[in-house]
């Protein structure tokens, strides 16, 4: 079975930008509280980054290109607002997280246009991004002044021992393009909430709305607490990586990027927080409702166009009912709605975030189709202006080759067959990653039992890709460790003292 019908595309009007050019922000760094080093500081000296609209490939906007240097700068604000920082009440951090959080959601709509501008992304996608930028900042909030250790006590006869918790000091954090100012908000909130200062680095293909967010809020925190470089990571991110004053490194990104950091920071033995790469099985048993899998595969395998690490792309399937679910699937998969988030409304998918990852995606599934994929939906780029590529479901991939194994990061779906539940979960865990995956079955004990055999951080069942700030969010090897969103976030940003006393007399 193949569908042929070719998706829909809804174009933008020209005419209509998404964001006008007073709305933008200042295009370079946040450094002490200020920006800093813009086109308006002796500009013919300033390298720039050429941001590009993956729409329609033409450029929005040039921001300045960071050096080590200005890493320095930031660094030097960051130690010195410290003391201060940390010294602050978790109430205090709280009442600012608060007031970070309304001014979030006072400027959504501006907000989510520059995140669509600068990624393509559907206006749904955006809202999504923003309303829950807004929520990880209140829950921080909350979970800072909630923290429980072990009790105060005598473990050692005539000693009391106590438990203290601190924040860790000063935090480099590097985020990636696909989610600009969610993933920076994952970091941000459960960095501040427990005492931290930080440099935060974004993407220098999407640096838009994040620094649209720090002129937001840039009156409510105190000068060099939050701080900001823009530019490219083997200048700017390596060297927060190596920078000795900085004590820990947060990264959202690829598994490359996640090596690079910490080895880079393996030479000052400073903490590494790592969220990488993923290829999350989805494993759909012949007892399942196989309408609701398609719908769910449907959601989780292409939301932001597949361009997601938790993303449900490989599709492990019993072979009893791998054909009837390969036709609820398609059926899904071929009535999505392309194009520019200028269209409006019905757009549900946008372009690849560059036109080197749209020539990445588009070579994956060539080579996969040569290997002998099927394409039942889609299987090529789309002819338009823009890096789209048409949403894709292949059939009859082979267990072990690439297209089963490795990251595609686009609106591909894989398919493949399994006979036994040993099988499945044994197929399931034999990729590098371990970030997340679903069990789809109407067996109870099955929907128990299973999850505990799969090694990723996070395994839905009868579900994929819901997220609540309450919960934490991380993988198992190739996809790196620490915890974002949850308490668990805050607990890595953190570090324990013991104190023992001694009350002998």
């Amino acid at each position: 079975m193949t569908v042929t019908t070719e998706p829909t595309i809804v174009r933008g009007e020209s005419t209509s930008p998404l964001v006008t050019a007073d709305e933008f922000p200042p295009l370079t760094h946040f450094i002490d509280g200020s920006f800093v080093g813009g086109a308006g500081e002796d500009s013919a000296s300033v390298t720039t980054t050429t941001i590009v609209n993956p729409a329609d490939g033409t450029a929005i906007a040039e921001v300045a290109e960071g050096t080590a240097g200005d890493v320095d700068s930031a660094v030097v604000a960051a130690r010195r607002a410290l003391t201060a920082w940390r010294a602050t009440t978790p109430k205090q951090r709280a009442d600012i997280l608060f007031a970070i959080a309304d001014r979030v959601e006072e400027n959504a709509d501006l907000l989510i246009r520059l995140e669509s501008l600068n990624t393509g992304k559907p206006r749904v996608v955006s809202e999504d991004d923003i309303s829950m930028s807004a929520d990880v900042f209140r829950f921080a909030a909350g979970a800072g002044r909630a923290f429980t250790e072990m009790g105060s006590g005598d473990y050692v006869e005539g000693h009391t021992s106590v438990i203290l918790r601190e924040p860790v000091g000063v935090v480099g954090v590097v985020v990636p393009w696909n989610y600009p100012l969610l993933m920076a908000a994952w970091k941000i909130g459960p960095i501040l909430a427990a005492g931290n200062t930080l440099v935060l680095k974004p993407s220098e293909q999407t640096p838009l709305s994040t620094l649209k967010f720090v002129e937001l809020i840039a009156d409510l925190l105190p000068a060099g607490v939050l701080n900001l470089v823009t530019g490219l990571g083997p200048s700017v991110g390596a060297r927060l990586s190596d920078h000795p004053d900085i004590d820990l490194v947060a990264l959202t990104g690829s598994v490359p990027s996640g090596q690079a950091v910490a080895t880079s920071a393996g030479e000052s033995l400073k903490r590494v927080h790592l969220e990488l790469g993923g290829k999350a099985p989805v494993i759909v048993f012949d007892d399942a409702d196989l309408q609701a899998a398609a719908e769910g595969v449907r959601e989780a395998g292409f939301w932001n166009s597949g361009q997601e690490c938790g993303a449900g792309t490989r599709v492990l399937v019993h072979s009893s009912v791998a054909e009837e679910f390969t036709r609820l699937l398609a059926e899904q998969v071929s009535s999505y709605v392309l194009g520019d988030p200028r269209g409006g409304d019905d757009v549900e998918l946008g372009p690849m975030i560059s036109e080197a990852h749209f020539e990445r995606v588009t070579s994956f599934l060539d080579r996969a189709i040569a290997d002998g994929a099927r394409p039942v939906v889609g299987g090529s780029a789309v002819d338009d202006p823009g890096f789209f590529v048409a949403p894709t479901v292949l059939a009859d991939v082979a267990p072990g080759s690439e297209a089963s194994q490795h990251e595609i990061f686009g609106p591909v779906v894989t398919i493949e067959t399994f006979e036994t539940e040993e099988e499945a979960l044994a197929r399931a865990n034999e990729v590098p990653y371990g970030l997340a995956a679903s069990v789809w079955t109407k067996d109870a004990a099955r929907s128990l039992d299973a999850p505990r055999h799969l090694d990723f951080g996070t395994v839905w069942v009868n579900s994929h890709l819901a997220l609540a700030s309450e919960v934490p969010r991380g993988g198992f090897k190739g996809s790196g460790y620490g915890r974002d969103l949850s308490i668990y976030a805050l607990n890595d940003f953190t570090r324990t003292k013991h104190v023992q006393i001694n009350h002998s007399r």
